[in-house]
């Protein structure tokens, strides 16, 4: 079974997420579970906490059904001491917050060196920052998210993946996250139900798909191996749909929330229909 939906807005305070995936006919969601454009956020009370279980148990999201997604400011590679503490702070934050709200997953991107540090270097120091928060909660998976490479992003070859989960000493709680679009701008073909299908066979083999916890459904509007993250809706960008439907009807990512971060929250509801209609048609 695949769980579909949306990264929805949280604003009104986390309870509403829950009902904004309930109207675009969503078994999936994400939410930033704080402002993600600040370092420091309001703690949680007991009443947003219990707002926002009674909300999951009413609509049936289970945990394994929701991505929250960290901060942006986070740089869990950052080169220099003081901001690697700010940033392993306000991660450590982030994974005590979705504690508190019965989340099981936490979705963030793994860093930068700045060109400051080695790429090598900077992997471990992810890695390090994930021992760390790790080692001071219980319960959630850290879920790596593959990126464009953007910058000096790290995390856009399946390789530097890899070798931040070989780095990490509880590997039972360390997954990934894939983006389509990310991949896609990273140099992963994706236009073609063949290259799809050789896409997830690469990620298997470097990464494996045992540590495939969830996917950001996206269309690219920046072109294949461009290292530019421009997200565009489903069959609009350069990727197009024969992508989404190979993946729809590919069981081996069966049961992960797959959430789409597609530039229209108008036709959400449209494009998760349309997803999961892709799974009822005989290939």
């Amino acid at each position: 079974m695949k769980y579909l939906g949306a990264h929805v807005s949280a604003a009104g305070g986390v309870d509403q997420a829950v009902l904004r995936a309930v109207e675009i006919g969503a078994d999936a969601f994400a939410l930033f579970t704080r402002n993600q454009r600040q370092w420091k956020a309001k703690p949680l009370d007991d009443a947003t906490i219990e707002a926002f279980r009674t909300a999951c148990r009413r609509h049936g999201f289970g945990p394994g059904q929701i991505l929250p997604h960290d901060s942006y400011l986070i740089n869990l590679g950052h080169p220099q001491a003081e901001g690697l503490a700010k940033s392993r702070a306000a991660f450590l934050d982030e994974m005590q917050r979705c504690e508190q709200l019965g989340l099981t997953l936490l979705n963030f991107h793994p860093g930068s060196h700045l060109k400051a540090i080695d790429e090598a270097d900077c992997l471990s120091r992810i890695a390090e920052s994930i021992n760390e928060a790790l080692s001071r909660t219980r319960g959630v998976t850290a879920v790596i998210e593959n990126t464009a490479g953007q910058g000096s992003n790290l995390g856009w070859r399946f390789e530097h993946l890899a070798a931040i989960i070989e780095q990490v000493d509880d590997r039972s709680r360390v997954g990934v996250c894939l983006d389509t679009c990310h991949a896609f701008a990273a140099g992963y073909d994706l236009r073609t139900a063949e290259a799809t299908t050789a896409t997830l066979d690469e990620f298997d083999a470097v990464v494996g798909l045992d540590y495939l916890r969830g996917m950001h459904l996206n269309d690219a509007k920046s072109k294949l191996g461009s290292r530019v993250d421009r997200h565009h809706s489903l069959g609009q960008g350069n990727i197009g749909l024969a992508c989404f439907t190979t993946l729809m009807r590919d069981p081996r990512i069966d049961g992960i929330p797959m959430v789409l971060e597609t530039i229209d929250p108008s036709i959400w509801a449209e494009e998760i229909a349309w997803l999961r209609a892709q799974q009822e048609v005989t290939p």
